[in-house]
């Protein structure tokens, strides 16, 4: 039996709404000083001859892709669950971090081999301006800064995409540095130094753009969460009242939410009616006590269901209907429907009699014998209970 939410994902539209607001709020403070920054990085590294400076600013401007492709993303993945996505839209947020990785991947790329150009023909290369340091100190304070605030926001928000796009501005707080201690160096005469800060720039950005592209890939082929969190999971699932034991326990991410897939085993006896309730205490549990998982699927296994059935197929509800009237005879007649439990690898039936047609001892000691025998020889059958019924 799977049980699964009648309301999975709607009762969140309203707090997604607000977190992606959020979300783009921050994300237009970093386009704001992404475009600031990068207008005077270019403008002055070309003024003062520092080609450090001029990739670095094509990093930032690197950025503002990267930052209206978060908008884009924000507010794409707020959308609530549709009949397409009836999980929502947050693999959006994935798919972004997959870009931007692979963007801060290409760039640092392009710095690796524009700096092995120029570092083999450093007599050609011209004077620097002292300009181009200021304007890389400058460079280096704001990133930080913006970076100090869209970590901030990102962990507020427990947004993947939002902390890759924070790391993305620390990685140019990273550059900028190296920029500026190269064009410093190159200014005291180590003319070296401004292309081989070029190329630390490359192998950093590229670095953690490959890093970001393999966290998006990890989540798109569905990675489960971290083992610490799973048992955790695990033990809320065992928790609940009527499960006996959790197994196959799986989970997968979305963006910053989980989806959880559970099978727990319960009395084998219990009705269906109850079995759905202890499935349905099991996902509430869960979802009240790990505020990260968006949905749980849960899958009700009967006490010694887990073991298997050894390969044989049990038949289903006519046929036992059949075989069942066929044992009892065509004088007995049956107050209510018979009752089949599916027990490890056989059957067992409870079959409700009539109290006045229970009276008769001899009558129902001939019936539990001729029951007694069919049951015994039969591969499939392993309990057949009379009940007689007292009361409607």
């Amino acid at each position: 039996m799977s049980f699964e939410a009648s309301s999975p994902v709607g009762a969140d539209v309203s707090l997604d709404a607000g977190r992606a607001r959020q979300a783009q709020r921050a994300t237009w403070v970093s386009i704001a000083v992404n475009v600031v920054l990068t207008v005077f990085q270019i403008a002055v590294g070309l003024f003062a001859h520092a080609q450090s400076l001029v990739a670095d600013g094509m990093h930032t401007l690197s950025d503002l892709v990267g930052d209206f492709m978060v908008m884009f993303a924000s507010r794409h993945g707020a959308n609530p669950a549709d009949e397409r996505h009836p999980y929502g839209h947050g693999r959006y947020e994935t798919a972004a971090s997959m870009v931007l990785g692979l963007i801060l991947s290409g760039v640092g790329a392009g710095f690796l081999l524009t700096a092995a150009a120029r570092m083999q023909s450093l007599d050609a290369l011209p004077e620097l301006h002292p300009a181009a340091l200021w304007m890389a100190l400058i460079t280096l304070a704001g990133k930080e800064g913006l970076f100090r605030y869209m970590l901030a926001v990102a962990q507020r928000l427990r947004s993947p995409m939002l902390v890759a796009n924070a790391w993305h501005a620390r990685a140019d707080a990273a550059s900028s540095l190296v920029v500026a201690v190269g064009i410093g160096g190159s200014l005291l005469g180590y003319r070296f130094l401004e292309p081989l800060a070029a190329a630390l720039v490359g192998f950093m950005i590229l670095r953690m753009g490959a890093m970001l592209a393999y966290e998006a890939l990890r989540e798109l082929i569905d990675t489960g969460v971290d083992p610490e969190e799973v048992a955790k999971i695990r033990e809320t699932v065992i928790g609940t009242c009527g499960v006996i034991d959790v197994h196959d326990l799986r989970t997968r991410r979305m963006a910053h939410r989980v989806l959880v897939d559970a099978h727990v085993r319960v009395d084998a006896r219990i009705s269906v009616s109850e079995g759905h309730r202890i499935a349905e205490l099991a996902r509430g549990r869960v979802r009240a006590s790990h505020p990260d998982v968006l949905d749980v699927l849960v899958h009700v296994d009967t006490e010694e269901d887990h073991a298997g059935s050894a390969g044989r197929i049990l038949p289903g509800r006519a046929a036992l209907m059949k075989e069942l009237d066929e044992i009892l005879g065509d004088d007995v007649p049956q107050a209510a429907p018979a009752v089949f439990h599916y027990v490890g690898d056989q059957v067992e039936a409870e079959v409700y009699l009539p109290f006045d047609w229970c009276i008769d001892s001899a009558r129902l000691e001939g019936l539990q014998e001729r029951v007694r025998r069919r049951v015994e020889a039969s591969p499939s059958w392993g309990r057949i209970a009379l009940l007689c019924r007292i009361a409607p």
